[in-house]
């Protein structure tokens, strides 16, 4: 039986960016404008470990994963900037946060007048952040930290409380309005669960139409971290491992819940300013465990890189796809590279065969989109470019991984410095991710079994 090759990423992605301006083009010609604590994460002193690593040696053979551009390495197309860190990304750097003018309002802040603008909104239904505005009643904005999708945020300072807080201004757009409340009451009930793992929503309120989320606020993000301490080669072994628990302590908070995150990566887990507490963050894409399993099918969940093989192919999903995404970047972490970076979906199958070998025969027959990827005698059909018409073609490759140089044991163990000083740390590191990326998403490791395993204790 025939296959008709994947539709390419990019262009589906592209599509859904048209859609969603013409979308905010026709809102805007409608509208004049329209923790307690860190018991749960204490860990040693940052001085006491180092974050950064020795450069690594020149004996090491570059590989297909190491001719990513710096672009390629820290970002996929989908994901949008980071919303709570101290800088927002431009291309493959992180800019510095946009310091808002100064004006006389800044020293007390105040509330504006609605008549002094014409729209409070851009043309993409983005509010328009005034240094010194006073949201609320109570909260004095000093600088905006960024933008995605779905909203910009901003640092201020809660006048009532003198303490820095992040606030997130949803998009002017009944959708996303529809999306903000949503995550509300997914935060509010991971702040009854009392996780210090997790982001704590302070608050939320409304302001010239836009909903706004008040977050205690941290310093930057494990995106920031990697580029300022371990670009290219990845921060220590001991500061992984010290990540590793406190992240994972915040699946078990999420699963405990209820609540499939949906978009792990580098970039959503934040860090304090000694950046040796970690917690989870965005939730913008979570859902409640019964809506996920209501959902059917998400072939484009979660960012590229960090994306489980269950939402590719297809198969029904659940808390195994935060797992196999927080395994990711555990793995960037510590060797500054992308585990499988993949630019389609059929690429990322080739990727993961090529590290874990082939998919188990009974998961690719349930899976919906088996035919996109695999022929009748489920051989791996990869997508690939006709030399002589310059179209996408499929080529069937039977003897897909597990090469050798490929796999996470071989990528992992290269640098010397680090077997001679912690081997055994070492190799329970690399048993974790392997256990964390396991094709079969029945078979993946749960957060309560990884808390036991060695190397969280």
């Amino acid at each position: 039986m025939s296959s008709t090759p994947e539709v390419s990423e990019d262009a589906i992605i592209e599509l859904r960016r048209q859609k969603r301006r013409k979308l905010m083009e026709h809102l805007a010609s409608k509208q004049d404008g329209i923790g307690d604590g860190f018991s749960e994460n204490k860990l040693p002193d940052p001085d006491s470990f180092e974050l950064e690593r020795p450069s690594r040696p020149a004996s090491v053979p570059a590989t297909e994963y190491n001719e990513l551009s710096d672009k390629d390495r820290f970002h996929s197309e989908e994901e949008s900037d980071d919303m709570f860190a101290s800088s927002s990304s431009s291309g493959s750097d992180h800019s510095p946060p946009v310091k808002l003018r100064k004006q006389s309002l800044v020293g007390t802040g105040k509330k504006l007048d609605q008549n002094l603008l014409d729209s409070w909104d851009d043309v993409d239904g983005y509010y328009r952040i005034i240094s010194g505005e006073l949201l609320d009643g109570r909260y004095l904005v000093t600088e905006t930290l960024g933008k995605g999708m779905f909203a910009a945020v901003v640092r201020a300072t809660d006048k009532q409380k003198n303490i820095p807080v992040a606030i997130k201004i949803i998009r002017n757009n009944e959708t996303m309005r529809r999306a903000g409340y949503k995550e509300i009451r997914i935060l509010e009930k991971l702040n009854e669960e009392g996780s210090s793992a997790i982001v704590k929503l302070l608050s939320h309120f409304e302001h010239k139409n836009h909903l706004c989320l008040v977050f205690e606020s941290l310093h930057s993000n494990l995106r920031d971290v990697l580029k300022k301490y371990g670009r290219n080669v990845g921060i220590s072994l001991e500061a992984v491992r010290a990540y590793c628990r406190q992240a994972m302590r915040g699946l078990a908070a999420l699963k405990k819940c209820g609540i499939v995150h949906a978009d792990l990566k580098p970039d959503n887990i934040l860090v304090d300013n000694s950046r040796s507490v970690v917690k989870i963050a965005d939730l913008g894409s979570a859902s409640e465990y019964d809506d996920v399993k209501a959902a059917g099918s998400a072939p484009y969940l979660v960012s590229r890189f960090y994306r489980a093989p269950e939402l590719i192919l297809g198969l029904s999903h659940d808390y195994a796809v935060d797992m196999w995404s927080l395994g990711c970047s555990l793995f960037e972490m510590y060797t500054g590279r992308i585990l499988f970076p993949g630019i389609s979906n059929n690429n990322m199958l080739r990727h993961m065969m090529k590290a874990k070998g082939k998919f188990p025969h009974k998961m690719l027959r349930k899976s919906e989109f088996r035919a996109h990827h695999f022929n009748e005698q489920l051989d791996f059909q990869g997508l690939d470019v006709d030399k002589a018409t310059g179209r996408q073609v499929f080529k069937v490759m039977k003897a897909v991984g597990p090469v050798e140089e490929m796999t996470i044991k071989a990528r992992v163990f290269t640098d010397e410095a680090d077997i001679k000083g912690s081997r055994l740390v070492l190799l329970q590191f690399i048993d974790l991710l392997e256990k964390m990326t396991t094709l079969n998403p029945d078979k993946r490791i749960t957060p309560e079994e990884a808390l036991e395993h060695p190397f969280c204790n």
